[in-house]
């Protein structure tokens, strides 16, 4: 019998966002954008005008919060 495996959810939710932040700087890519510059802006003025909605990428974007994002990028940094 194999034992149940317990999830964190927040290494789960931290994993999808970042996840979700590469799929997003791809369809930036896809579209001529730069998007270190695009999600930067992104960032800076909460407008999400800078994230194409090509391919539902905004709205993949805006599932989570600014500072979350932020939070997730700066851990994988300091990993």
């Amino acid at each position: 019998m194999e034992e149940t495996k317990v999830y964190d959810y927040v290494e789960f939710n931290d994993a999808l966002a970042l996840e979700t932040m590469r799929n997003v700087m791809e369809i930036l890519r896809k579209r001529g954008y730069n998007p270190i510059n695009q999600i930067v802006g992104y960032f800076m003025s909460g407008d999400p005008g800078y994230i194409t909605s090509y391919e539902g990428a905004r709205s993949m974007m805006m599932q989570f919060d600014r500072s979350k994002l932020l939070e997730v990028l700066v851990k994988e940094v300091v990993k």
